[in-house]
């Protein structure tokens, strides 16, 4: 994470995107990890495999999970700002960056910490978290299966989180125009030179699943 400069007002909360994928990666894989674990522990490597083998038989089943739990993922970002950061949906855009192939939900407008953090975490809880502990509580492989891959897509969300881990309550977000983060700002502050809208989108950069 890079300094700010020298009597800023703001604190710069970023990494490149190469730094990205690897602590993306690094926070995620472990929490899969668990998961997969702890549902091959308690219901076998056999119902683990059978899961597996049940999504590719019914593959056009599992392509259409997949593509809407994708659009889902990023309606539960836009849903959360619009609910918690008390921000117009006029102002959140949804797309998709042909460069990575990821699709992404951007807010044009600042919100404080706590609401960017609850839209960071929604898609990840939501759809990853709770459906890979219902299926491991259930013995549900596909449910199970659902949860685990959703829990990873989520590795860009989990590094925005990480980043704003000692981010003071009551500040506001606000995106970093070229990397992967973004910058802090007291209330009532200006903003850095060029910054762009807060949001998880392609104005900072991508990590992966965000």
């Amino acid at each position: 994470m890079d300094a700010s400069p020298a009597g800023s007002c703001y604190e710069d909360r970023s990494v490149s995107m190469g730094a990205a994928h690897v602590y993306s990666l690094l926070l995620v894989l472990p929490a899969g990890a668990l998961l997969v674990a702890g549902f091959v522990g308690a219901w076998g490597l056999t119902a683990f495999r059978a899961a597996w083998h049940a999504a590719l038989d019914g593959f056009g089943w599992t392509l259409a999970a997949l593509v809407g739990g994708i659009v889902l993922h990023e309606a539960l970002h836009g849903l959360a700002w619009a609910l918690f950061g008390r921000t117009p949906w006029s102002a959140i855009r949804f797309g998709f960056q042909w460069k990575t192939l990821t699709p992404y939900a951007h807010c044009r407008e600042p919100m404080t910490v706590r609401a960017y953090r609850i839209g960071a975490a929604a898609p990840g809880v939501v759809l990853g978290l709770i459906p890979a502990a219902l299926g491991l509580l259930a013995g549900h492989g596909l449910l199970f299966l659902f949860g685990f891959l959703f829990t990873v897509a989520a590795a860009g969300d989990a590094l925005i989180l990480w980043l704003l881990r000692q981010a003071r309550p009551g500040w506001l977000v606000v995106d970093h125009p070229d990397r992967v983060g973004c910058y802090l700002l007291p209330p009532g502050a200006a903003g850095p030179p060029s910054a762009s809208p807060t949001g998880i989108g392609p104005d900072a950069g991508r990590a992966p699943g965000v």
